[in-house]
């Protein structure tokens, strides 16, 4: 792709969030799209996100489990960016319309006490970078339509990351940890009475501490570091939860705290 499809695509992608109407998919319209070119349109996203008064608070790492990476054919991860925006309390009622098709993850997330960074960084350097660790949710959205009407051909890796990894909002809940033995932390997802989902933080990446190590040796590559004071979104253990109109869902994550959220 040239840098003037990058900017067509995060224009594409901008407007559809603006007017809640998905935008065609990018690996449709731009066969021979990279991962590079993907993380390019992201990057324009966002910078127009910093640029309209919504600043970056942190990262959200997804396609932590062997499951997805399975369906999308891919053996990493990817990552998209936290903008203050996208941040609600526990317990918060989110307005009708504001998202397009949401749906909800429950993961495990990361509070950093000083700047982490470096293509060598270490398991020990996150745990000494880390001031608590939270339960969470993420909320997903798309801007990008799930499938193409006319081929069939779902979204790939590429349309994903391109949409900021997909995601779109992060419910943190009050409860504050060590990350200690997160291998073992798990949540029992409902929506409703009903329980849809549930896992163990082992699902992402054997631990969720691995992910945030993968997520700072990658930002390493071009220059960049995670701050102080940045949440991190670790990876779901859970698959997403469709959450149409009306729907509750709270995550009892036990011991370790819980975490709810309300679609109007």
């Amino acid at each position: 792709m040239k840098p003037e499809d990058h900017a067509s695509a995060a224009r594409a992608l901008i407007d559809a969030e603006r007017t809640h109407t998905q935008t065609g998919l990018l690996s449709v319209a731009y066969p021979d799209i990279t991962m590079d070119d993907a993380y390019a349109i992201q990057a324009q996203v966002v910078a127009a996100k910093v640029a309209s008064g919504d600043p970056v608070i942190g990262w959200k790492i997804g396609l932590t489990s062997r499951a997805m990476q399975q369906a999308l054919n891919i053996d990493i991860p990817d990552s998209g960016v936290l903008t203050r925006s996208m941040h609600f309390d526990s317990g918060a009622t989110i307005p009708a319309g504001r998202f397009i098709q949401p749906r909800v993850e429950a993961e495990i997330a990361f509070v950093m006490g000083a700047d982490l960074g470096g293509e060598d960084v270490t398991r020990d350097n996150v745990l000494a970078a880390t001031d608590h660790v939270a339960p969470a949710l993420e909320i997903l959205d798309t801007r990008i339509l799930r499938a193409d009407p006319e081929t069939g051909q779902p979204r790939k890796v590429f349309d994903t990351i391109a949409d900021n990894a997909a995601n779109a909002g992060i419910v943190l809940g009050t409860a504050r940890h060590q990350p200690n033995d997160l291998r073992w932390v798990g949540t029992i997802a409902k929506a409703g009475d009903t329980v849809e989902e549930t896992g163990l933080g082992a699902g992402v990446l054997n631990d969720p501490v691995e992910s945030v190590v993968w997520l700072a040796r990658r930002m390493a590559t071009y220059g960049a570091t995670i701050k102080a004071g940045q949440v991190i979104l670790s990876g779901s253990f859970i698959r997403p939860i469709e959450c149409p109109s009306g729907t509750h869902i709270h995550a009892d994550f036990g011991s370790f705290g819980e975490v709810a959220l309300t679609f109007a």
